[in-house]
């Protein structure tokens, strides 16, 4: 009988030492499978395609003739969202006197001189609202008289040359900055918000989604020879791409079969790929502004093209100051 209570005993003491260790081992493995499973459930951060961030406004970068980003592209590129409120727009054309300036009869002055590009976008007229613009791209061509040809508005106040009706133009309207569009077309537009800051252009290879080659339309010279281009484009989600291809950048270029001047028939690649690749929707509008001697593009304090011809106008966007 005694022997009987001994043997109980042990088993009750060995069961109750079996039980608080693994209660021990379960205590000491819990935070361990917490701590795994919260790890795994915790998603990786992306980096949002500019398309489809709704905070959008502006962006910089170089292509090769693919739109594929590339640090040594030859494409020098922004995109931008017109409906961005943290971005302004302006145009600068090359005058004598201050912008908008009138005369005693109250009448604006337009008294041109030719100005390159480091000038038009650095003098006191590039100027909005004391700010200084942080991108830019050439624009229209010039006559003989140093005066812009097609259709220049700047901030509503007309600059305009001998074809402002024959010429396709390039332009953001006024109003409020949600309600902004981008536009391309031959003249004035229909309704006034539209007409507010326009650069003209020539030689429009999208109209309507539709892509056109307009290399006999340029003619062998500006198709084949001086073939540095400054050109605009606008998708159907209402973004803008500004793109310059120049083999004089000032920025470091590695040639390759897809990496070097465009032609005509490339405009369509390079853009329909930038326009894809950064969720930007599909080509609308495309047009060129002046080329050989003319293309100019800047942005964040740094001129990336420069050519020493004078140019007829210059489109200007701003980073308004967050007070």
């Amino acid at each position: 009988m005694y022997l009987k209570k001994i043997s109980g005993l042990f088993l009750l003491i060995t069961t109750v030492s079996l039980l608080s260790g693994c209660e021990k081992i379960e205590a000491q493995s819990s935070p361990k499978a917490t701590a795994k499973t919260i790890t795994k459930a915790t998603p990786k951060a992306t980096k949002s395609c500019p398309g489809e961030d709704a905070k959008f406004s502006i962006d910089f970068f170089k292509t090769n003739n693919k739109g594929e980003k590339f640090s040594k592209g030859i494409n020098h590129v922004i995109i931008f969202n017109p409906r961005s409120a943290a971005l302004d727009f302006n145009v600068n054309v090359g005058l004598s006197h201050q912008i908008y300036a009138q005369d005693t009869r109250g009448k604006i002055r337009r008294n041109y001189v030719p100005k390159q590009f480091h000038e038009l976008i650095s003098e006191q007229n590039s100027q909005l609202n004391g700010q200084k613009p942080i991108a830019a791209i050439n624009a229209d061509y010039i006559d003989t008289a140093n005066k812009p040809q097609g259709l220049n508005i700047s901030r509503g106040v007309d600059y305009s040359g001998a074809f402002k009706n024959k010429r396709s133009s390039f332009g953001i309207s006024g109003g409020k900055p949600q309600q902004r569009q981008a536009t391309i077309q031959i003249g004035s537009r229909n309704t006034n918000i539209l007409n507010y800051n326009l650069v003209g252009g020539n030689g429009r290879f999208y109209s309507q989604g539709k892509f056109k080659d307009i290399c006999h339309a340029l003619g062998e010279f500006a198709c084949k020879q001086a073939t540095n281009r400054s050109m605009a484009a606008i998708t159907n989600k209402g973004y803008v791409i500004l793109l310059v291809n120049d083999f004089k950048a000032n920025s470091i270029i590695e040639f390759s079969p897809i990496n070097q001047e465009l032609l005509p028939h490339q405009f369509d690649d390079v853009l329909t790929g930038i326009a894809r690749n950064n969720c930007l929707g599909t080509i609308q509008e495309g047009i060129l502004f002046d080329g050989g001697m003319s293309p100019g593009l800047y942005y964040d304090n740094k001129i990336y093209v420069e050519n020493p011809g004078p140019i007829g106008s210059v489109f200007l966007i701003y980073k308004k100051s967050q007070n």
